[in-house]
């Protein structure tokens, strides 16, 4: 697998990945504003994607941000916008070569990552296994966020950094 930086030629690609969890997440693989997050990312390289060797078939995506610190004694906080791994490729660490990835790229010194995924009752908390991915990696669950558009329930993850 390779983890690189995503290009223009890899939408459809992220495209295809955002409607295989479609049925957690709501609609986005057909959402101008997922397609123009995705644009933004991509132009501003903070967008990752991993794929084959061979055939260069997306395996799974990432958008990642950072909030710089304002003041005296605070330190930014990176932000994992969307992580998805392609459903024939879930559990082959994917997923964390993509994080993995994106904090040696995109972190500098100390600060705290989240991720906003799902609640506890939601249904995809299981099935994904997306919080169990999250606490592997060394996050811890935080308060709640606002649901997502489907309706289902959130929840900030946190990780400290250095």
């Amino acid at each position: 697998m390779i983890v690189r930086a995503a290009r223009e030629t890899d939408v459809p690609g992220f495209l295809e990945l955002a409607a295989q969890v479609e049925h957690w997440f709501g609609p986005m693989a057909d959402d101008p504003g997922f397609r123009a997050a995705v644009d933004r990312h991509i132009g501003r390289s903070t967008a990752l994607v991993a794929v084959s060797p061979q055939r260069q078939v997306p395996l799974g995506g990432l958008l990642f941000s950072v909030k710089e610190a304002t003041g005296a004694g605070e330190t930014p906080t990176y932000h994992v916008r969307w992580l998805v791994v392609a459903e024939r490729a879930r559990g082959r660490g994917v997923g964390r070569a993509l994080l993995a990835a994106a904090l040696r790229r995109f972190v500098r010194g100390p600060g705290t990552v989240e991720v906003i995924t799902f609640g506890p009752d939601h249904p995809g908390a299981v099935a994904s296994g997306a919080r169990a991915f999250y606490e592997a990696l060394g996050f811890a669950p935080a308060e709640a966020a606002g649901a997502g558009p489907e309706g289902g329930s959130r929840q900030v993850f946190r990780m400290p950094l250095g």
